[in-house]
């Protein structure tokens, strides 16, 4: 099995990816939904305040490679040749997966922060906030958890400032590279 990771400020185009991947039949494990699963365990609101205090709660816990520690189970159980996890937010996670899967691949997106913040405010996620402040708050937020260095390990970097369309292409153009090299 290949695994191949994703990473990007929010809003970059993770999510977005990982769709088109789901459309090319390539299982997705997001490491948000074990936050979220977490906070739903928790009976807590599905806010961006929440979901930011239980990740950094299970970082301080089990250290800064939590949610990838989660993810780790999940991957094992796909019997899929290739297997995407979206939302990898720090250079510990990146090594946590290097050293569990061999030939593991990280995928960088960037996107400007105004293209990011016009996505946050189309899509209307319960975590979701609409201003330039709180978008500046929850990068410095992902940044403290080691983002700028994982977008700094990364083996490819795709740029998501174009068309859907275009992103589209790049993705799966990518996407069927990665495949065809198991």
């Amino acid at each position: 099995m290949r695994v191949i990771g994703v990473v990007g400020m929010p809003a970059s185009g993770k999510g977005e990816f990982s769709q088109i991947a789901q459309e090319m039949g390539i299982p997705v494990i997001v490491m948000g939904d074990m936050i979220r699963r977490a906070v739903q365990e928790a009976g807590l609101e599905p806010n961006d305040t929440n979901f930011g205090a239980t990740a950094n709660r299970l970082r301080a816990e089990r250290g800064m490679d939590a949610i990838a520690q989660l993810c780790v189970p999940e991957i094992e159980q796909m019997s899929a040749p290739l297997v995407l996890v979206d939302g990898i937010r720090g250079d510990t996670e990146v090594a946590l997966f290097r050293r569990h899967f061999s030939g593991f691949t990280l995928i960088s997106i960037d996107s400007s922060f105004e293209n990011r913040l016009a996505r946050i405010a189309a899509r209307a996620r319960s975590d979701d906030f609409t201003t330039a402040d709180a978008l500046h708050n929850r990068d410095n937020r992902e940044l403290g958890w080691g983002l700028g260095n994982a977008l700094k390990e990364a083996d490819v970097n795709l740029k998501n400032d174009g068309t859907l369309a275009e992103f589209t292409t790049s993705v799966q153009n990518l996407l069927e590279q990665l495949r065809g090299n198991p």
